[in-house]
């Protein structure tokens, strides 16, 4: 934003310097060159400062999203190391069970029973149901049938969705900004042509620069408008 107000300022005194050294009185056709000029002028000192909110608001977004990204992403973590507990607790307690079970103590596979997590015991109730003793070809255990489920497991697995989303969506904010940021170099060009422009007294080469400074200009207010706005 600066160094463009910088040459912004420049390119109007350039344009005073080329008044300054012009003797004779202005023709109609050069006023109106000078007036046209002055218009472009203007209209790059706004697009260049929307072009930089803009650019700013989304690079914004962008940090926002990468931020609630890394955060999902701790807790999807955290859910997902409380799932590894529980199961380690699942393998423990039913290890100590088939003990108790193979030695025939069904007081104590009972109290190991009821110290089943109540997923696990569902999942438990499910496998006894495949006459694993019986059955050869029956799951290994509880853990191995479909109606086992860890509710950590699912939540780690929804939080880790949600961040690849947020992070999508960081990387797509990004894009944005460096978007309007690429605007701004269309920008600074339309600006430097113009006021090359200025320096030619002869009427030719000013109106060339002019036109191609203004086709440039057209390019980027299309843009501008076609963008997505924060």
């Amino acid at each position: 934003m600066a160094e463009t107000t910088s040459n912004i300022e420049m390119a109007h005194r350039i344009h005073e310097q080329g008044h300054h050294h012009d003797d004779g009185p202005p023709s109609r056709r050069k006023e109106l060159i000078e007036i046209f000029e002055a218009l472009v002028l203007a209209a790059v000192a706004i697009l260049t400062a929307w072009s930089g909110y803009q650019a700013a608001r989304w690079d914004a977004k962008s940090s926002a999203a990468y931020a609630a990204a890394s955060g999902t992403t701790v807790k999807a973590q955290e859910q997902q190391t409380l799932a590894g507990q529980d199961h380690l607790y699942d393998i423990v307690t039913f290890g100590s069970w088939l003990q108790a079970t193979h030695r025939g103590e069904k007081d104590l596979a009972a109290k190991f029973e009821r110290r089943f997590r109540p997923e696990y015991a569902t999942a438990f109730a499910a496998w006894m149901r495949t006459n694993p003793f019986e059955d050869p070809h029956a799951p290994a255990g509880p853990s191995f049938v479909p109606e086992y489920r860890n509710a950590h497991v699912e939540a780690s697995h929804e939080l880790a969705r949600k961040a690849q989303e947020l992070y999508e969506r960081g990387v797509a904010t990004r894009e944005t900004g460096d978007d309007y940021i690429r605007i701004t170099v269309i920008l600074a060009t339309v600006l430097l042509l113009t006021a090359l422009s200025q320096r030619f007294k002869v009427l030719a080469p000013r109106v060339g620069l002019l036109v191609v400074a203004c086709v440039m200009l057209v390019f980027a207010i299309f843009y501008i408008a076609t963008f997505p706005r924060a």
